[in-house]
């Protein structure tokens, strides 16, 4: 009974380790494997059994012997053949089909070898024979159940199969010896199952553990390597997905960079929410999926930035493509029920044309790309070799601007606002001027944008402040600085710190500071720009919006911050489209001014004529070329002199 509950234990055992392995295929596979793994070991077995049978049958001189050995042979040679032929890591063979065929060779093996064990008992051909077979067969069929534990019941079949037919012998002759031999051999049955059971339990969650710790680090590298809001690879995944495109690219096929960037994407987050910006980024992912051709690459590179690479013929099929890019890019959206236009502007750079590396080509692409913003937005720009010199002279620019600012090589200029009414100066607006010492002068148009790129902005905009309240501060107390500020420098931590200590520096006092800031600068809506214009408005300093006109919601800034004067920009004074619809908006600009109590400024003014035009409409205070260029600070006193004498002589005279 002890003995049928063991057997019965043994044999659920097998069973429940059989169906857990059966739920895993890659599992079974690689269990399987270990079956033809190291053919040199199965070699040494088949050989020592032919060997050892044919010793004794022709030592025994017993035909039913020889007839064994000479199947035996031929079922080991052809177990050895199938284990160096056959390759488990060929996809192509089935595991179930290298399971059978690694089954019939070993069953057939195990019960020969054990048949002609047994019959050397039965035929009585020696005891030195019969102890040679009986050791060979007993030796196999444990030795066999650890080196196919992988497969339990192939093990277990082989040591059952080879004992089988010596126990069957032993019971047969009956003798005492042979009886406790056949009893020896039952108890080591359940004796080798227990430990090939337990081999095979560690090996097969060993091998499960393996198996579960590479597919959680294949899903965290995909993770890594996605974009968690569009799906597309992300900035890693494009690093290596770029690296392999190029590696791959066939001869005489050109392999194209496409680099956008949504325009004005920012206001739709600050308008609309994320989550809209975020269905935004879901839809343009989508539809550049639906544009390129099979094979490309779509990723997110970033905020909202996205690349696309893919296989071109030549020049020509990029453009096609960029077009199609960017005309899906532009398709209206309806989101949440609304309709929304999303501009782009795309970069292009082409490989090998461009670039022979990923680092370059994608360089490229990001140049092409800043010159499609800064020319308009909206537009798609190949990249060529003059991007790359502009680069340079920018960046020869940016070190020789901060050389400048050390070595005091910078000049402030003056240009003088006037009241219309009276001709007097009410104030100077600050302008930066650099002579360079083998360049000649530099235009602000020059050197300020790349100032505003690389940061450099914020310590001339505080070197411009310094200086002119120095000057300011030798004027006359009725004459008002003007100095316009770059959002950066506004957006700096401690900006309106910095201020406040040139105004003390300069013992200039605040309400003589007037600060002109544009449109631009409430397009992010950012709090440090509210604080900023907060600290300072109550320490008593101006501000004044510049550029009127030329923004998108100038009405509502005006109502938000506190401005003292508003100045019309340049193209409705003496731009090429002046005329009775630009007349029209100076006057109601001034008649809003006169309102609310605050002076407008008509920049641009060449003419006699351009003064009376727009001292009729309203306007209370002028700038421009007619009353005065920009002048340095010693002329720009004198100015202020020659005005007091006259003023002086004309009261003399009356």
């Amino acid at each position: 009974m002890a003995r049928k509950a063991l057997a019965g234990r043994m044999l659920r055992s097998l069973s429940r380790l059989w169906r857990d392995d059966a739920q895993t295929e890659q599992v079974r596979r690689i269990l399987v494997r270990t079956l033809y793994t190291q053919p040199a070991s199965l070699a040494i077995g088949a050989f020592n059994g032919v060997v050892s049978t044919l010793l004794v049958a022709m030592l025994s001189g017993s035909q039913a012997l020889s007839i064994c050995c000479g199947v035996l042979t031929m079922i080991a040679i052809a177990r050895v053949t199938a284990a160096v032929g056959l390759s488990p890591d060929d996809e192509l063979q089935s595991t179930k089909r290298l399971e059978l065929i690694y089954e019939a060779g070993a069953f057939s093996y195990a019960f020969l070898l054990g048949l002609i064990a047994a019959l050397t008992l039965l035929l009585e051909v020696g005891a030195e024979l019969e102890v040679l077979m009986m050791a060979n067969a007993m030796c196999y069929g444990v030795g066999i159940c650890a080196r196919n534990a992988g497969r339990p019941t192939i093990a277990l079949g082989q040591l059952t199969l080879v004992t089988l037919p010596i126990l069957v012998a032993c019971i047969y002759i009956a003798s005492l010896p042979y009886l406790f031999l056949a009893v020896t051999m039952i108890l080591l049955l359940p004796a080798m199952a227990s430990i090939t059971l337990n081999v095979f339990k560690v090996l097969r969650d060993s091998i499960a553990a393996a198996e579960a710790s590479q597919l959680m680090a294949e899903q965290m590298r995909t993770l890594a390597r996605t974009d968690v809001v569009t799906g597309l690879i992300n900035r890693a995944g494009l690093n290596q997905d770029i690296v392999d495109k190029m590696m791959a690219l066939p001869d005489g096929q050109t392999l194209a960079l496409f680099w956008m960037d949504l325009d004005r994407f920012k206001e739709v987050n600050d308008l609309l929410g994320h989550p809209v910006g975020d269905r935004v980024l879901l839809e343009t992912a989508n539809r550049l999926k639906e544009v390129v051709p099979p094979g490309a690459t779509v990723a997110r590179f970033g905020g909202d930035e996205f690349i696309v690479i893919a296989e071109v013929e030549d020049r020509k099929a990029s453009e096609r493509l960029a077009s199609e890019i960017h005309a899906e890019i532009m398709r209206p959206m309806r989101i949440n029920g609304e309709r929304m236009e999303v501009g782009a502007s795309i970069g292009v750079a082409l490989m090998p044309e461009d670039g022979i590396d990923a680092d370059t080509l994608m360089q490229s692409a990001d140049l092409a790309l800043y010159h499609a913003k800064v020319n308009g937005r909206k537009q798609t720009r190949f990249y060529d070799a003059t991007m790359s010199r502009d680069l340079v002279r920018r960046r020869e620019i940016e070190a020789e601007l901060r050389a400048a600012i050390l070595k005091d090589e910078l000049s402030i200029f003056f240009q003088p606002i006037v009241d219309l009414e009276t001709g007097k100066i009410r104030s100077f607006e600050a302008l930066v001027r650099w002579f360079h010492p083998r360049k000649g002068e530099l235009k602000p148009d020059e050197f300020i944008p790349v100032a505003e790129e690389t940061g450099v902005i914020v310590t001339l905009g505080n070197w411009i402040t310094a200086r002119a309240a120095k000057a300011a501060a030798q004027w006359p107390d009725d004459v008002t600085l003007a100095v316009n500020l770059s959002p950066l420098q506004i957006r700096a931590p401690g900006a309106s710190l910095g201020i406040l200590n040139a105004l003390r520096e300069a013992k200039l006092p605040p309400h003589r500071l007037e600060l002109e800031v544009t449109e631009s600068l409430f397009l992010d809506d950012h709090a440090a720009t509210e604080a900023f214009i907060a600290d300072l408005t109550e320490a008593g300093v101006k501000f004044a919006l510049d550029d009127f006109g030329t923004g998108y919601s100038s009405l509502a800034y005006i109502h938000k911050y506190p401005f003292s004067k508003v100045k019309i920009d340049r193209s409705f004074v003496s731009g090429p489209d002046v005329g009775a619809k630009s007349d029209a908006i100076i006057r109601a600009v001034a008649e809003l001014g006169s309102k609310l109590e605050m002076d407008i400024v008509a920049e641009g003014i060449e003419t006699i004529e351009q003064v009376r035009v727009v001292r009729e409409a309203g306007c209370t205070l002028g700038q421009g070329y007619h009353f005065s260029r920009a002048v340095p600070d010693y002329l720009a006193t004198m100015l202020l002199a020659q005005e007091r004498s006259d003023g002086d002589e004309q009261r003399a005279t009356a």
